[in-house]
């Protein structure tokens, strides 16, 4: 029996969906967001107090959730990038996991606190001020659509970015109801539609969450991810050349952007060579989505001898 870890280092483009192997450096994009938002979030509150506006301060409170989780984001992907250590052998790749899960959590978070407080607005109406609703609402959609375009192109590759992308893309939307709103009441002076434009403003976010609660908790159970297919992956692997089975196959995500697989290949005629497991990493990487490849050569496939779980 032989075991072999294999990497492919020819990184060029694959031809599958995916996580990318490099992720970029959105360092930028993450300070500009942070600095703007939290101007925003002050001005958008205090402006929400002074006229009365249940919406704007729904939208303030959801946009600090944005501040908190942008931070999150940007602390993940840095930490990311640190190399290995005797304790920490991956390094902290999947702290870009814990950060999605946590972001998802912010928005709960922030989806109970908005409810909370605009069924309490329905019940006893107040004031507002239709114009002053539409002039911050309208900043607020021009701060979060650029924010969120800074994070737009590394989205489908990056549940972590994605987290961040999507908090202000639902922003963004939110602010133009918010905007919507302010003109409905200047116009009909009926105050009970920004109480209900906070209560759409909470079914945009939640739906947003649930698809990032969704995939960020399926990654932190060490889930296959998305855009890899473990069935298309064991019938690669079977179909190798003097391959008689394939066990202990596993494929779960390092990170946001990274995957990891561990197989077992059952080769009566022995071990290949060297050429061989370069081919299925290369194979793996380009055209499945898989970046870190460990295959261990067996001749047979005797559990009672080799102790090893013999489940597919």
């Amino acid at each position: 029996m032989g075991a072999a870890h294999s990497h492919s280092h020819d990184h060029g483009h694959g031809h599958g969906s995916g996580h990318s192997h490099a992720p970029k450096d959105f360092g930028r994009a993450f300070a500009i967001g942070i600095i703007l938002n939290t101007g925003f979030v002050i001005v958008e509150a205090t402006y929400g107090l002074l006229s009365g506006s249940m919406a704007l301060l729904a939208d303030a409170g959801h946009n600090l959730s944005d501040v908190l989780a942008l931070l999150l984001a940007w602390g993940a992907s840095v930490a990311a990038k640190r190399a290995p250590t005797e304790r920490f052998t991956y390094g902290f790749k999947s702290s870009t996991i814990l950060a999605a899960i946590a972001n998802a959590g912010l928005l709960l978070v922030a989806i109970g606190a908005i409810l909370f407080e605009t069924l309490h607005r329905l019940t006893e109406p107040a004031p507002v001020e239709g114009m002053t609703v539409v002039i911050v609402a309208s900043i607020g959609i021009a701060i979060n659509a650029g924010t969120a375009l800074m994070f737009m192109r590394g989205q489908k590759d990056d549940l972590n970015i994605r987290g961040a992308y999507l908090h202000m893309a639902a922003d963004a939307l939110v602010s133009a109801g918010v905007v919507i709103a302010g003109i409905a009441i200047i116009y009909t002076g009926a105050i009970w539609i920004d109480p209900a434009t906070s209560l759409l403003i909470v079914a945009v976010i939640a739906w947003g969450t649930w698809g990032l609660l969704k995939d960020s908790v399926k990654m932190g159970l060490l889930g296959v991810p998305e855009g890899v297919s473990e069935t298309e992956v064991r019938d690669y692997l079977s179909s190798l050349a003097g391959v008689e089975t394939v066990h202990d196959l596993h494929i779960w995500p390092m990170s946001t952007t990274e995957t990891a697989l561990t197989a077992h290949l059952v080769i009566p005629g022995g071990h290949p060579g060297d050429k061989f497991l370069h081919d299925i990493a290369h194979e793996l990487e380009h055209h499945h989505c898989i970046h870190h490849a460990t295959i261990q050569i067996e001749q047979t496939r005797d559990c009672a001898q080799s102790g090893h779980n013999c489940a597919p």
